[in-house]
């Protein structure tokens, strides 16, 4: 009986049918990079807003007054006391009534019309000239609750922890493609609730449903296009990373079209349900089904797969062989158990969590510095362009593990030069962060396909899912460990990033090459990955199969 990847090769390891699969699926991408940078633009501080003083609504109303003119009167007379004083956060402590004048509202106190009336803070009560313009006027975003636009950002991360761990196990158990199809509706849908949130808690609890899913999406489908092409053309893993990146410069031209939060919130949601066109397109992975004793099933969509590639399997391919490995429900110990299996593990969550933890501080902290938003934002997308194409001439050439380590190293010394370059040079700190932000983007391109190179079908979704959230994690504490280490020192995140990614670049010298070997099937598979640096990848056929890895 032939194995998968012999069957595979004879029908056609990247024909007309991988790629068309392969553009279908990669159009998640666009939908969940959008996803996951749409706080840039949903959490919008206003321009233009302050603190209602009590009263002002019908005083307004009765005198005929315009929001400019509320404002002149309620914030004017905060910076003749104080300068300093905004009236976004504080406001003049007293109440107007029907005994106010129109023309001269502050005169009934006297002296005290001269900037000396006492302030208070403000809790409720806002006005913003553009009231659905973000979530941060919808929901009052402002002054003393302005940690909770953070919060919306943390509960969408803790969100995609949940999807890397609840529906990772479920791909692996129920399949990918029934898992990315319900993934799809869930992102939709919650996307809706999300747009028509009542309230801010409503808008947490589906945000965080959103974001479960929206992992859902994007993790199964990477596994899909993964496991139904050729060892040689796992180079599309790479590739599908270039649609998250469109997704990035895409993201500003969509809020800039649109002026309310809830229509860009509609924009990256709705396309979703599109995707449930795929249940007539694409076919659940063969070998996943191989892993779940359906050889039927499998032989069935790879002779469909020859069709449409132009091809004709053998006569005699009336059964592929079906791993011996038992089927199991998997979980983290499966992970762990063996040798090779526990230090690829370990390895990739530290390396998924450096480079999540370093890309978003880079961001951060060079990203959209000011100036016009959409432009910043477009221009910070377009810089990790060139990671793909550097990944994608180098990788086939010289394998995983050299671009992977030398990424990290490159990235480490980059964030360690722009830690201790003057001032008074910025153009070239710039530039230094910039190549600090291309290379740990390369790193973060590559532990996606290495990650699925270094696990046995029957292990893939689930191992990619839970190292994967390592990413989650990281995306989460980098903003705090940015800004508290910055208050004492400036540039120390930078030092921090820099010892982080040195380790990581030595710690992947230690992972086995995959370049031109097959996907691993078994966990025993796995073990007989090579582990050392140097040695090349060498072809041994295992003893309960006839692939070779």
């Amino acid at each position: 009986m032939p194995s998968f990847d012999e069957v595979l090769k004879e029908a056609g390891e990247f024909g007309r049918f991988q790629k068309r699969v392969f553009f279908l699926l990669s159009q998640t991408g666009i939908t969940f990079s959008s996803l996951f940078a749409s706080v840039v633009f949903l959490g919008r501080t206003p321009d233009n807003f302050w603190c209602r003083i009590p009263g002002a609504a019908e005083l307004s109303e009765r005198c005929g007054w315009t929001l400019e003119d509320e404002r002149n009167f309620t914030v004017l007379p905060l910076h003749l006391g104080n300068e300093s004083v905004s009236g976004e956060c504080e406001r003049l402590d007293v109440i107007w009534d029907t005994s106010v004048s129109c023309t001269s509202p502050l005169t009934r106190y006297g002296n005290h019309s001269r900037g000396n009336l006492p302030l208070t803070p403000c809790h409720d009560n806002w006005v913003y000239e553009q009231p659905h313009s973000s979530i941060v006027s919808e929901y009052d975003l402002v002054c003393a609750n302005a940690w909770m636009l953070d919060l919306s950002q943390a509960i969408l991360n803790l969100g995609f922890l949940a999807g890397a761990f609840i529906l990772g196990y479920a791909a692996d158990r129920y399949g990918r493609i029934l898992i990315y199809l319900l993934s799809c509706l869930g992102v939709g849908i919650c996307g809706i609730i999300v747009a028509f949130s009542p309230n801010f808690t409503v808008f947490l609890i589906f945000r965080f449903l959103q974001g479960m899913f929206g992992k859902g999406t994007w993790m199964t489908c990477y596994v899909l296009v993964t496991e139904i092409v050729g060892s040689d053309q796992r180079i599309v893993g790479i590739v599908i990373q270039m649609f998250f990146t469109l997704g990035i410069i895409i993201l500003p031209g969509i809020a800039y079209l649109i002026p309310t939060w809830q229509g860009i919130q509609l924009a990256i949601s709705l396309p979703n349900f599109l995707f449930l066109l795929y249940y007539w397109m694409v076919p659940e992975s063969p070998r996943w089904l191989l892993t779940r004793k359906k050889g039927e099933k499998a032989l069935k969509i790879m002779h469909n797969i020859a069709k449409h590639n132009g091809k004709f399997l053998s006569p005699h391919y009336s059964e592929i062989t079906v791993s011996d490995e038992e089927v199991s429900n998997p979980s983290f110990l499966d992970l762990v158990r063996t040798p090779q299996m526990r230090r690829n593990t370990l390895i990739l969550m530290y390396a998924w969590f450096t480079s999540a933890l370093i890309y978003q501080g880079l961001v951060m902290r060079l990203g959209i510095i000011g100036g016009n938003l959409y432009l910043d934002f477009f221009i910070s997308g377009a810089v990790e362009l060139p990671a793909a194409f550097l990944i994608i001439v180098t990788i086939d050439r010289v394998g995983r593990r050299l671009p992977f380590a030398m990424s990290n190293i490159v990235a480490s010394i980059a964030c360690l030069i722009t830690a201790f370059l003057p001032e008074d040079i910025p153009w070239l700190k710039t530039t230094v962060a910039t190549l600090g932000r291309l290379s740990i983007t390369i790193a973060f391109e590559v532990v996606y396909l290495v990650n699925s190179e270094l696990y046995p079908t029957t292990l893939r979704n689930f191992g990619v899912s839970l190292c994967s959230s390592l990413c989650d994690l990281g995306g989460i504490i980098a903003p705090f460990l940015l800004f508290r280490l910055a208050a004492i020192w400036l540039e120390l995140p930078l030092i921090i990033f820099s010892i982080l990614a040195a380790v990581c670049g030595l710690l992947v010298l230690l992972l086995p090459e995959t370049k031109g070997i097959s996907l691993p099937e078994t966990v025993e598979d796995v073990e007989q990955l090579p582990s050392h640096f140097g040695k090349c990848g060498k072809k041994r056929k295992h003893r309960d199969t006839n692939s070779y890895i």
